[in-house]
């Protein structure tokens, strides 16, 4: 009993130093933190279970079908990294105008934003469209895969340009805390999605039986409905953030370098961590059908596991941000230890339920005995990355809201591009041929996911400590 009332006081309990001016209480910080989080892990919650129901889907057509639909994925990530690096910008800057009470600056980040994203969204379908095949036989795509994943990503590719849109608008939310928009918009969307796999994918209700095209055509559709919706919510009036197209319109250069300076850090990071996931997918990939699928369904539970994390860390991007902005940095470096404390419960949670889950959850996904045999050892694996796998993720969204971005994309590469790959072949290959009994190519992804996680938790929780990522200007 001693014992339990000396963990929970150390985890529960801290010295928070005001800066000068500032009123707030521990008590507020925890509840603002968790006032924007909820609706973000939520969001990421749900949408993990609708690509998880999407998977289920396609998942009827056998492993070949789930294996063409994600071999997509990494191919499509690449491609989107640019825009994505931007509007994570666009997120940190928009944090610092909102906590330097500047809504017309942080207005007009989001316009250049939008301008941006829009040119590099009509040069992503074009890439998308004419670079499919190449794409996809560098992620590892087999004679029995490649005609259905080259459809697949021509026609999800079609919507790359309101894709980018979603992802501007909600970036933006993000960065002023306005978490249950943004869930709004990607729930919203998904559900059409949904709707359209069940129609689409088998033939129903008066539809044509298209397979993985109709996933696809699904995909692009409630890429679509975000799109609209988003740019719904940000046309109307008297809200923080509100676009007007016919207002007047130039790029500010100071603005613009911040976005930069930011985004080129993302895109690094981006990068290294896309080129690592495209390795990663192709060493699999080059395992066996079966090992691939049990990789994409553990995958799939294993997104619902760190949702919390992610949640937190969207609720420390604009918070840390925002203090940033209005010179609190202390307040800054407590929100990283209030985001600590709230991951360390939720994540024993979900290792409870994942491990309670793991014979039941992989026959969601597929009938077939090797896959979910290796799904259910994997679970076991991936509950030691679950803890440090949220814990980074949010500190890397701490200092993604503070400009660090730099510093995260170096983590990355040496552990994303570098580390993970390397174990994830040394244990699917060297080690599977010498321990054939040891279902290396199943447990090998998961272990080098655990020491990714576990690497580059440590990495980034010693430069929280060190505080020189509170003095970024942006």
């Amino acid at each position: 009993m001693e014992f339990q009332n000396k963990f929970a006081n150390l985890l529960l309990s801290f010295r928070y130093t005001r800066d000068e001016g500032d009123q707030e209480s521990l008590g507020s910080m925890y509840k603002k933190v968790l006032q924007i989080a909820w609706p973000a892990a939520l969001e990421g919650l749900l949408l993990t279970l609708m690509n998880s129901f999407d998977t289920m889907m396609v998942g009827k057509l056998g492993s070949a079908a789930i294996t063409s639909v994600g071999l997509c994925a990494q191919p499509r990530m690449i491609i989107l990294l640019v825009a994505q690096a931007i509007c994570t910008g666009t997120m940190a800057v928009i944090a610092r105008r909102k906590g330097e009470n500047r809504q017309d600056a942080a207005n007009s980040c989001l316009r250049q934003s939008m301008l941006l994203v829009t040119f590099i969204g009509i040069a992503m379908t074009i890439l998308g469209i004419v670079l499919a095949k190449p794409l996809l036989l560098l992620a590892g795509a087999g004679e029995d895969t490649l005609a259905d994943a080259v459809i697949y990503f021509q026609i999800i590719s079609m919507a790359f340009i309101p894709n980018c849109w979603a992802i501007c608008i909600c970036s933006a939310m993000r960065g002023i805390g306005k978490t249950r928009i943004t869930m709004v918009v990607n729930v919203s969307a998904n559900v059409f999605n949904i709707f359209f796999n069940y129609c689409l994918i088998g033939g129903r209700l008066g539809f044509p039986a298209l397979g993985v095209k109709g996933a696809a055509i699904a995909t692009a559709i409630g890429t679509v409905v975000s799109s609209i919706i988003a740019l719904v919510v940000v046309f109307q009036k008297g809200g923080y953030l509100s676009l007007r197209p016919f207002k007047g319109f130039r790029f500010d250069k100071a603005t613009l370098g911040s976005i930069i300076k930011v985004g080129s850090g993302t895109i690094l990071e981006s990068v290294c961590m896309r080129i690592g996931f495209l390795i990663n997918g192709k060493l699999i990939a080059g395992v066996g059908t079966a090992a691939f699928a049990a990789s994409q369904i553990v995958g799939q539970v294993s997104s619902l596991t760190f949702c919390v994390g992610d949640g937190v860390s969207s609720a420390c991007t604009s918070l840390v941000g925002q203090s940033l902005g209005a010179n609190t940095k202390r307040k800054a470096m407590a929100y990283v230890r209030v985001g600590e404390r709230i991951c360390i419960f939720l994540s024993i949670a979900i290792m409870l339920l994942t491990f309670f889950g793991r014979d039941w959850l992989p026959t969601l996904f597929s009938e077939e005995k090797d896959v979910i045999f290796g799904c259910s050892i994997s679970f076991l694996v991936l509950l030691l990355g679950i803890y440090p796998q949220n814990m980074r993720v949010m500190i890397a969204g701490c200092l993604r809201g503070a400009g660090d971005v730099r510093y995260v994309a170096l983590v990355s590469l040496i552990s994303v591009a570098i580390l993970r790959p390397l174990l994830t072949w040394l244990c699917c290959y060297p080690l599977n041929a010498l321990f054939p009994n040891a279902y290396l190519a199943y447990l090998g992804p998961w272990i080098s996911f655990d020491i990714d996680a576990i690497v580059r938790w440590v990495l980034l929780h010693v430069r929280v400590k060190k505080g020189q990522w509170v003095n970024i200007k942006l």
